[in-house]
């Protein structure tokens, strides 16, 4: 698809095989595999033209199958992997060759280590001379603990999944101002992504957006991402009905837009034609 128009671009998707290496410890394991075909296929389905595929973090920093994918279909695709604080320029620049942009920190259930010290800080300050993200997943009320760290380096951070806010958190608490405050700072970008893994429905959803928007001064800093093969919830939702949730949310077509063209093909840099 070189010199496509962009129609749309989905910032969030994983691509894996069953039968692939996967490390110790791992959350998940899938019994499935969910191929680069399969998801050019639904991206066709919902009229999207570009995507981005995220390491999943059962496959650890062998980001291999990931790059191959990347290096077939260079037009249409960016990816973010996972990589150790200690890998050297010359693997950071085989990535960037093959479509990489950013790499992923997946902290759901781990010890949060010091980002401020050397080998961390070091990393981020490589990756924002390249022009790179660091996308973070993380429980909502923790964000506050961990961005600010990150940001004094630099790199550009991207919250994942409408920053995971639980069922139980209230939005208007006080006690996570600072977390509404750091959106308040320009690098911060917003996944609209995954609504489900925060057990949030539509109207759960609407006034996380509204809260969302309120602190980052509009949607100029939101994407959107179908988290497809929405692994865990395979069976409670569909590449099309993450699509819909979007157009739900988002019912301004100016407003979906900048969503799912002008921001992400800012900060994944996918040229518009």
């Amino acid at each position: 698809m070189p010199n496509a128009v962009i129609t749309g671009i989905d910032t969030h998707a994983h691509i894996f095989r069953r039968d692939l290496p996967m490390v110790a410890g791992r959350r998940y394991s899938p019994d499935y595999d969910a191929t680069v075909e399969q998801y050019l296929a639904h991206l066709d389905a919902c009229c999207l033209s570009h995507g981005v595929l995220i390491q999943p973090s059962f496959l650890g920093t062998d980001n291999h199958y990931m790059v191959a994918a990347l290096q077939r279909f260079p037009e249409r695709l960016r990816g973010v992997a996972v990589v150790d604080a200690q890998i050297s320029d010359g693997e950071l620049d085989e990535l960037a060759a093959a479509g990489v942009v950013g790499i992923r920190l997946n902290l759901i259930g781990k010890l949060l280590e010091d980002y401020t010290g050397p080998a961390w800080s070091g990393l981020f300050r490589r990756l924002a001379r390249r022009g790179w993200q660091v996308e973070i997943q993380r429980g909502f009320a923790d964000l506050a603990l961990v961005v600010p760290a990150i940001l004094e380096s630099g790199v550009t951070v991207v919250i994942d999944h409408f920053g995971l806010p639980a069922a139980s958190v209230q939005l208007d608490d006080p006690q996570h101002a600072p977390f509404f405050d750091l959106l308040g700072q320009t690098p911060v970008w917003i996944k609209l992504s995954a609504a489900y893994r925060s057990q949030s429905d539509l109207a759960r959803a609407r006034a996380i957006e509204a809260r969302l928007r309120e602190a980052c001064g509009g949607v100029g800093r939101f994407l959107w991402g179908s988290d497809w093969p929405n692994t865990q919830f395979e069976s409670q939702t569909r590449y099309d009905e993450q699509f819909a949730l979007l157009e739900a949310l988002l019912p301004d077509p100016e407003e979906r837009r900048r969503v799912l063209v002008d921001n992400p093909a800012t900060l994944f840099g996918f040229a518009h034609a």
